[in-house]
């Protein structure tokens, strides 16, 4: 497409209430919602990842929510040519558009765009994630480390998919994949995207936290887990779908291996974790101005705050 139009973005952790706040600014303003949600593309899977309620789908327009089948794959970079014909597309209805999220490789793209790599090759995936299986993910990682180091130093000693990942940019090219992905850490050229993150007490973030696993099992997790379990006789759950917080945890429940309780319990801590490791990567990010959310805090009164932020933008440069 011709020159793209600036796509304001809000990201924050779990919990941290941008959904409703997104919600509110696409309500009071007309825009559409882009969502930057790895989980959320899925259907079937529903209360788990908080997805918009069917009132909310209804007055607002969503896109990339609902986009694949729980058993079908996605990459990052399927992901990003989706998000690009969208706002592609908005631009030419002259449609306002506003992305959302909190997965961090999806907003790390989105951002920063991506290196031409190679595409997927199945078998060699298949069998690097068939030797972490039988032999350990350390002995991937220390492969990686012998051809990659600088990538090795990058990636956590158990992120399989991430390790796979730059076994294979490296065996399918013959170079690093950390030499290839020069982009990062610079936001790319071609897209301006001012973007405003919303920052809360930690020990508020993990009582919301709590709260809303909560109200999740008043809703009918445990429910929607019993047809997803008897949907993957048929259809097995993609590696990407099976990284949704909770469900693996509610699944042993069901399998009898945990009560709810301990089951509630370790989603609530698994979410916990999962909050402090997307707010170590949207530290890294450059050119965020951070909200700080009050507590108590209507998401009216806040979108209200975001907006003015994102109006600053455009005589404030991006620091």
């Amino acid at each position: 497409m011709t020159a793209r139009a600036p796509l304001p973005l809000l990201i924050g952790p779990t919990g941290s209430g941008k959904s409703a706040v997104a919600f509110e600014l696409s309500r009071h303003r007309g825009v559409e919602i882009l969502s930057v949600d790895s989980m959320k593309i899925y259907k079937r899977l529903n209360i788990g990842v908080a997805k918009p309620s069917h009132a909310e789908s209804a007055a607002v327009c969503f896109h990339l929510i609902d986009w694949k089948e729980p058993w079908e794959h996605c990459s990052v970079a399927e992901w990003l040519a989706e998000a690009e014909r969208v706002a592609a597309s908005a631009q030419v209805r002259g449609a306002a558009l506003l992305a959302e999220g909190g997965t961090a490789m999806y907003l790390k793209a989105l951002r920063e765009g991506l290196f031409p790599g190679p595409g997927r090759d199945a078998d060699l995936r298949a069998a690097l994630e068939a030797e972490a299986k039988a032999h350990g993910v350390a002995t991937l990682f220390e492969r990686l480390k012998k051809v990659d180091a600088l990538a090795a130093g990058k990636i956590l000693p158990n992120d399989v998919r991430r390790m796979v990942r730059a076994l294979e940019v490296h065996a399918l090219t013959g170079r690093p994949i950390s030499e290839q992905q020069v982009q990062w850490g610079t936001l790319r050229k071609d897209w301006s995207i001012p973007t405003v993150g919303l920052l809360l007490d930690r020990q508020e973030l993990y009582r919301r936290i709590d709260v809303r696993v909560e109200r999740m099992m008043a809703a009918g997790w445990l429910d929607e887990c019993r047809a997803l379990r008897a949907l993957d006789r048929e259809h097995a759950l993609s590696k990407e779908a099976q990284q949704a917080i909770g469900y693996r945890t509610l699944f042993a429940h069901l399998e009898g291996t945990l009560t709810l309780d301990e089951a509630r319990q370790r989603i609530q801590f698994d979410t916990h974790h999962f909050a402090r490791k997307q707010l170590l990567w949207f530290r890294k990010f450059a050119g965020v101005k951070w909200v700080e959310v009050k507590q108590d805090e209507e998401p009216d009164r806040l979108a209200l705050r975001v907006a003015e932020t994102l109006e600053t933008w455009r005589t404030t440069p991006a620091g």
